[in-house]
């Protein structure tokens, strides 16, 4: 039964991470601009938002998801915001200046890693997602069953851990490819994406916020 719970955690922790969003973009220019394991653990961050309000959804937590409810709006252009500037900041780095960093200070991994989940966070439309995911899939949690809940949950993480995995894996094998010229262009276009992308998803999500 926990195996049969756990699989399907896995399936939905890919299907929730695999479309590539604006977080996916800005995992594959840090994959590409520092190293496999800022890219990764870059989407850890994404991951750990995930299992947050897979949890609030999971255990049915309603008072919570009533203040979400109630505040979405809010959340959304904030979440909106926050990646739309981090497009911009995406756009006008200088790869030049990025590489003298990283060799005198070395990678901040631990940065990489909380400022996507900061950056993540403010997404709370992701819970009423897992809601959906957990209702079309016929999985109900209850307080009642908090090992059903928590390998759901584990499965998730995992789920979403092997996808980044994964593409930082795949991308990282090309990024000897990349001068400094192409990481230039690089920046340019993977910061002009996260700007559409959030555009996109701030209108989609506006649209499914008005349909609640």
């Amino acid at each position: 039964m926990l195996l049969s719970i756990f699989i399907k955690g896995i399936i939905i922790g890919l299907a929730v991470s695999v479309p590539l969003g604006p977080i996916g973009v800005l995992i594959i220019q840090r994959t590409v601009n520092k190293n496999r394991i800022s890219g990764f653990l870059t989407g850890l961050g994404a991951s750990l938002t995930d299992v947050f309000y897979a949890l609030i959804a999971g255990f049915s937590l309603t008072y919570i998801i009533d203040f979400i409810r109630l505040h979405q709006l809010t959340f959304h252009i904030l979440g909106a915001l926050i990646v739309f500037f981090l497009g911009i900041y995406i756009f006008r780095k200088n790869p030049a200046n990025d590489m003298r960093r990283y060799k005198r200070r070395g990678c901040n991994y631990y940065q990489d890693l909380i400022s996507t989940f900061l950056i993540t966070f403010p997404n709370p439309l992701v819970v009423f997602i897992f809601l959906a995911v957990f209702a079309s899939s016929g999985i109900v949690f209850h307080i009642s069953q908090p090992y059903d809940a928590f390998t759901m949950i584990l499965g998730i993480f995992t789920g979403a851990s092997i996808w980044w995995l994964t593409l930082t894996n795949l991308v990282s094998s090309f990024r000897h490819k990349f001068s400094l010229r192409v990481l230039w262009w690089f920046n340019k276009i993977s910061g002009a994406l996260i700007m559409i992308l959030v555009l996109v998803s701030f209108f989609v999500g506006l649209n499914k916020i008005s349909g609640f």
